[in-house]
């Protein structure tokens, strides 16, 4: 899971990064000033920073330079001031890329990807697919939590990636009947129930503390 460390003095700013971020699945840590954001990266690793330019102590600029020292990781610069000579100055010092406040989630998280594709080149040709912990590989067909492997028939393991890619919709059996046997299955859509209960299981002893397949009464059974 990719860590991404967010750099800006307004509160508000942060948590609206952290929200849009945390609902790809992203690990996310804030800082709140440039002095602060130097320190953090010294300390953890991180796998991407959106680093707000205009900030008390130490401004954008200056912690680029700072970081840069000590540091490699992709930088994504995030700025109220949209005029080409704040852009070149900011790539040229080391940024990799530029974001305009105000923004579109949909822009945001689409430089995110891209960078993180680029700076990453060897997890890009892999389909993963991420939640709470649990990382599902898709092109190696296989699932992992905490980096220890999670033993799934395939059955078992095509109902957990119906429900992650569907999360927070309740699936109905019938629909995951059609999603995983095919419109033609001839057995009985209870047979769901079972899969269910072995996963749920299966889960548990791999060490996924809660119960992420929630059963919706009525209907069939959804992940949040």
């Amino acid at each position: 899971m990719k860590k991404i460390l967010i750099v800006d003095d307004e509160f508000q700013m942060r948590q609206l990064l952290r929200l849009y971020l945390q609902q790809e699945n992203y690990m996310v840590e804030e800082a709140e000033n440039g002095r602060e954001a130097y320190e953090k990266v010294v300390k953890n690793d991180y796998d991407l920073m959106i680093l707000d330019v205009l900030m008390p102590m130490m401004d954008g600029w200056q912690t680029l330079e700072e970081v840069r020292k000590v540091s490699d990781l992709p930088i994504i610069m995030l700025t109220a001031r949209g005029s080409v000579k704040d852009k070149v100055t900011g790539l040229t010092r080391g940024a990799d890329d530029y974001l305009v406040k105000p923004f579109e989630e949909e822009e945001l998280l689409a430089r995110v990807q891209a960078l993180l594709r680029r700076t990453y080149p060897s997890e890009a040709n892999e389909e993963i697919l991420k939640y709470e912990g649990i990382i599902l590989n898709l092109t190696a067909h296989d699932a992992t939590f905490m980096d220890k492997k999670i033993s799934l028939t395939h059955t078992e393991y095509d109902l957990l990636k119906e429900l992650i890619k569907h999360r927070g919709k309740a699936l109905s059996r019938e629909q995951l009947v059609e999603l995983i046997w095919g419109i033609e299955f001839m057995g009985e859509d209870r047979t769901v129930d079972s899969h269910i209960k072995h996963l749920r299981d299966k889960l548990k002893t791999a060490g996924v503390k809660k119960d992420i397949v929630k059963t919706v009464w009525g209907i069939g059974y959804k992940v949040e």
